[in-house]
Formats: structure tokens, sequence, C-alpha cells
């Protein structure tokens, strides 16, 4: 594709997240399906997949809950929820909010902090005392009451990305967006384009971009060095939302994808997709007229 149609089509999403509209025709897929948490899988460090240490993850009252109640010290037991399936174009959306105090042993930088993990490893590769997939972390903050505190910002576990041309390998670099403080619900957007554009969208504003996510440099430990191949560019991944110490509640993560059937003939095409993947395509068969 070309990069002036990327361009042009990335204003059009933008527009319509912007908007808040939410056609008919637009297949937002609800990951989080407000009842349970069939369709994820937990790792926590210092445990094996799918093992859910202390109910860390749990659902109540129709929302995903991060909670701490049944530990008694944090210490460094960092922990993933991965949805079930990976993508490479798509649209994640999450609503959350932070809530309650932070728990015992938790470090100082975690105090109203969690993530968007998205372009993850594959969780069933990451080691059993690894502390972050290898991916690409969308930072969600809460302010402290004083100071400034943004949200949906960029930091790189195993990983690196371009910005303004030049290869960033800082951890984390702040957004533009405004300091959420208290317990208001704030929806974080991504657009993902493969391993191309990724912009983070705060209540609709643009607050953050960059391109060429990759695997490199530091900043997750333990991690497996076969899988750890330094320099690969990341076009999928699996998407997964984290507990640093800090209670928080998910009460929307939906997912638009951009990839899927590009042929106008079939059923299931759709205006919106970027990416093609004719694979999937449906095409409806035409009824015998009967004869008498």
């Amino acid at each position: 594709m070309k990069k002036y149609s990327l361009l042009v089509s990335l204003m059009m999403i933008s527009l319509f997240i912007s908007a808040q509209e939410k056609p008919s025709d637009y297949n937002w897929v609800q990951l989080f399906n407000g009842r349970d948490l069939n369709d994820w899988k937990v790792k926590i460090a210092g445990y094996p997949l799918g093992e859910n240490f202390g109910n860390s993850f749990r659902v109540e009252d129709g929302k995903m809950k991060v909670s701490y109640a049944e530990y008694d010290s944090f210490g460094v037991k960092f922990g993933h929820i991965f949805y079930k399936e990976k993508y490479g174009w798509y649209i994640i959306a999450a609503e959350y909010r932070f809530t309650g105090e932070q728990a015992k042993g938790g470090q100082g930088w975690a105090m109203r902090n969690s993530g968007i993990m998205i372009h993850g490893q594959d969780p069933a590769t990451m080691t059993k005392d690894q502390d972050f997939p290898i991916s690409i972390e969308v930072q969600l903050l809460g302010g402290l009451g004083t100071g400034i505190r943004p949200t949906a910002n960029l930091c790189t576990p195993g990983t690196n990305v371009v910005m303004n041309g030049k290869l960033l390998t800082a951890h984390c670099i702040n957004s533009t967006s405004k300091t959420y403080n208290g317990d208001e619900w704030v929806r974080v957007e991504v657009m993902v384009f493969g391993d191309s554009l990724i912009r983070h969208i705060v209540n609709g504003d643009t607050v953050l971009e960059y391109t060429k996510p990759q695997i490199g440099g530091g900043n997750v430990l333990n991690a497996d060095p076969a899988v750890k191949i330094d320099g690969k560019l990341l076009t999928e991944g699996y998407i997964s939302l984290q507990s640093e110490s800090h209670p928080v509640e998910f009460r929307k993560v939906e997912l638009l994808n951009l990839s899927g059937c590009m042929d106008k003939k079939a059923t299931n095409y759709k205006s919106y997709f970027l990416k093609a993947d004719n694979s999937t395509c449906i095409y409806s068969k035409k009824k015998k007229r009967k004869h008498h």
C-alpha cells in the first residue's frame, strides 16, 4: 500500500474515532465480554502460564478488575493477561480507571500505573521468571493529585521504535495528554498498522505517534534469547493488560480489526480494511431457479 493511501486512511479512521461514531458496518469485537475471562490467559512473573496468583485478574460488577486483596506483598509479581488471538492491523480501545491504594511492596513508579501491551510475544514463549513480555507498552498513568502526569505514554520492554526518523532507545516517552486525577474513566485507543504507524489517542485526541516497532534494547528480565531477536520488526503480536501493583478496572476492551477481506464481491468485505487477507473472504451462493 502506498504511504499516501495509508495516511489518508489513517486520517479517515481518526475522524471516525474522534467523533465516537459506531456505524453498524464497523465490526468492533468485544475482547472483554463483561462476564468472564475465558478468552484470556494470565502470566505472572514467578508463576507458570495460566496461574492467576491471588486471583489478581477477576471479573466483578461487569468489569475486569486487577486486585491485590489476596497479596501479602507485591514484590516483583508483575503480571499480564493476554487475549487469546494475535493481531497485526487494528484499533484497540480500553476504558479504564485507577482505584484504591497501591499494594504493599509495590514500586514507587508503579503507583497508579498500568498498561496496554501490543505486538507482544506469545505468552507461551515467556520464561517462568520473565517480568514483562517483549512488546510495545501503551503506558496508562493516573495523576497523583499534583503535577503533570500524562497517560498513553510509550514504554519499550525489549523493544525500540522510530520517531521523527530516528531510532528511539529511551525506555519511556511521555505523550501530550492531559493528567487524569481521581477515579475518572479514560478511553485510550491505539491504532496499529503492522510494523509501520502506531498512534495513541486519549478521549479522541492524538497524543503520540511513532513507526517501525522492533525487538531490541533491554528493560525486560529473564527473556529467552531465542525469542529476543534484536532488530526484528514487529508486524503482529498479542495484546495484554498489566498488573503492576496498583488496582485498576477496565469496563471495556474492544478491537476493530483492520485486516480482512478486501474483495468487494465478498459478503464480508469492509470498506475500512487496510490490510488484505482475502483468505477470509466469504461469497454467497446464487440461488438456483426452480423450474415448473
